[in-house]
């Protein structure tokens, strides 16, 4: 990935001094700084202001208007138009923070979702397939890979899998069945980076080769989220903050 390599040099020494919680709060901040800045200045806050105003009256009149159901309804009608002219001018913005963001996404759906194949570790690896489908499956392996379980392996409950160590690497595994080949990447190393974990298929009664990577996961409020989740939840708060102190409408 382009990005990576150009993210890298910063992002990675930072993972890996502080962590996974702590790097994601600080891209959360840096990337909702950037937003907010470029929505400020590419927004006229002035009619954004009196728009809000607008909301606020019309809420107000709906309020005041809860015995007259017909009055209510034409007010909420305007209410409705003004809200999609400040979503309209809201929308320019997303223009300009698109690219940004989707930089900062690629970096972090590589690095802050799961954990990595470590070397000299056990990972498991499945294969999964159709209903119906029967057969066996013969898994080729590197030099450097070595396997716990046979490498030719009997479907059974729509699947097979493989208990797989190796020495560091970037590798190509290859899963022959019914004379056809598949194939999917794994890394392995000491460093926060790892492949995409599900390589789908969908072909020839095959779904999926999905290696069994351990999540990342945040705790709030007693329940536990992944980077994605854990971002919108910092994106919230910050935003929230960051609109009021720079007062942006």
């Amino acid at each position: 990935m382009v990005f990576d390599s150009l993210l890298n040099p910063v992002l990675y020494p930072l993972l890996d001094s502080i962590g996974y919680f702590w790097t994601l709060l600080i891209l959360s901040l840096v990337i909702t700084v950037i937003t907010t800045v470029i929505y400020k200045y590419t927004t006229n806050q002035s009619l954004m202001k009196d728009l809000k105003n607008e909301q606020k009256e019309f809420q107000k009149e709906i309020k005041e208007l809860r015995n007259d159901p017909d009055k209510a309804m034409q007010v909420q009608k305007k209410m409705m138009e003004t809200n999609s002219k400040y979503m309209m001018h809201s929308f320019k913005p997303m223009l300009f923070t698109f690219l940004p963001v989707i930089i900062f996404f690629g970096w972090m759906n590589i690095h802050l979702g799961y954990y990595p194949l470590m070397p000299d570790q056990d990972f498991t690896i499945t294969m999964t397939f159709d209903e119906g489908v029967s057969g066996d499956v013969l898994l080729k392996l590197p030099e450097s890979i070595t396997s716990v379980s046979d490498l030719n392996q009997t479907i059974t409950a729509n699947q097979v899998s493989w208990i797989l160590k190796g020495s560091s690497g970037e590798y190509l595994l290859n899963y022959n069945f019914k004379e056809i080949t598949y194939s999917n990447q794994i890394l392995i190393g000491n460093e926060k980076s790892y492949k995409e974990p599900l390589t789908q298929i969908n072909k020839n009664g095959v779904k999926a080769i999905k290696v069994d990577l351990k999540p990342v996961l945040f705790n709030f409020w007693l329940h536990e989220f992944g980077w994605l989740g854990t971002y919108i939840i910092f994106s919230l708060i910050l935003s929230s903050l960051l609109r009021k102190i720079m007062k942006i409408y």
